[in-house]
């Protein structure tokens, strides 16, 4: 009996993502050392849509992350693999610049960013797609809108350097 109800405990991740109406269509088996920034940079999907798409599996601080667990990268139809990763001095605008598409895109493919741009950080993986192709936030919330306490803030003091007198 004991052996049985912990294999069912264990199997409650597993069980929840199948439950989801989506389909996964990309999945990523954790290994030592993975964060979840590094886990979307190398796997092209966006910090945000790595949250949405495993809510309830990965905790908002991504420090529950299972040695040898798959996750979900992307659902069918909103899986976004244009990615950009954020580097020191970058804001809204300079990403999309690079990207070559407007803040709009940016920001509704990234809802978790705040309307100054300013809870970006290094390191961070945006979805940098000319289209909007990331999941909708689950329930009205947004998940992965913090920036880490071990994370960077790409532009701190908001003033980008060769702007200084």
């Amino acid at each position: 009996m004991f052996t049985k109800a912990i294999a069912a405990i264990l199997a409650l991740p597993l069980v929840a993502q199948f439950v989801s109406a989506d389909t996964c269509t990309r999945t990523y088996t954790a290994q030592a050392g993975d964060i979840c920034d590094s886990i979307s940079a190398a796997n092209d999907v966006s910090t945000y849509q790595l949250a949405v798409v495993n809510v309830g599996i990965i905790d908002e601080a991504c420090d529950n992350l299972v040695v040898g667990q798959n996750y979900c990268l992307g659902w069918q139809g909103q899986d976004c693999t244009t990615t950009y990763v954020v580097q020191q001095y970058d804001d809204c605008y300079i990403v999309s610049s690079n990207a070559g598409i407007n803040t709009t895109i940016l920001y509704e493919n990234n809802p978790q960013i705040n309307e100054d741009c300013s809870n970006i950080y290094i390191g961070e993986v945006l979805c940098t797609a000319n289209t909007v192709q990331v999941p909708p936030a689950p329930d009205g919330t947004t998940p992965a809108t913090t920036i880490p306490a071990t994370a960077t803030p790409a532009n701190p003091d908001g003033d980008l350097p060769w702007c200084d007198e």
